[in-house]
């Protein structure tokens, strides 16, 4: 197992304790987390640990790809990890954030629905020796949301001090480009997805 590789396990098993953080009933067991003050806004010390978890293992993901890039360490394993890492630290996090009312149930539906359709296309194309390449409203997606989550984690500061809700609009904004580039992909992969018949000579 290479350095990439071990990141990507490193980054499913922080996912598993932030997912297990996040979900434990610790009132159950009379364990109550600290609450802090900040700015005005009183934050769940839960939700600092666990945004500060989701950073980390968000790191891990931009450092194991910069890695095996930069050494030659690419492989199919290592690819196939990195794909199942991915969901399983955002798709939970949305879920539960949703679950806990912190954000409409409408964003993790769009997120997690785009993402199957464009997993799906890209399975589709693999099976036929193509690969579909990465676009750019995929990137912009992926960014909006992953920061919107982090701020999201730090009760949307500094930015709630003045009442600005910029990680609700970063979320929505990812949900709108989900949507968007489930469309595109598709459109620019019809032809794998609908092949045409072949001309009978």
């Amino acid at each position: 197992m290479n350095l990439p590789t071990k990141l990507t396990v490193l980054r499913l098993l922080l996912s598993a304790v932030l997912v297990f953080i996040l979900c434990f009933p610790f009132y159950a067991i009379g364990v109550q987390w600290p609450k802090i003050v900040a700015l005005g806004v009183t934050m769940d010390l839960r939700y600092l640990v666990s945004g500060g978890i989701f950073i980390v293992a968000s790191f891990t993901d931009f450092l194991d790809g910069h890695i095996a890039r930069s050494r030659n360490l690419v492989t199919d394993t290592g690819k196939m990890l990195d794909a199942i890492a991915d969901k399983v630290l955002v798709n939970p996090v949305l879920i539960i954030l949703s679950a806990q009312g912190f954000i409409p149930a409408i964003i993790p539906v769009l997120i997690i629905s785009r993402d199957i359709v464009v997993d799906a296309i890209k399975m589709e194309a693999a099976s036929k020796g193509r690969v579909v390449a990465a676009i750019k409203s995929g990137k912009i997606k992926t960014a909006s949301m992953m920061v919107g989550l982090i701020l999201m984690f730090f009760y949307n500061l500094p930015f709630e001090a003045i009442n600005i809700r910029v990680a609700d609009f970063l979320l929505y904004f990812a949900a709108i480009m989900s949507v968007i580039s489930a469309f595109q992909y598709f459109s620019l992969n019809k032809e794998i997805i609908f092949p045409k018949p072949k001309a009978e000579i």
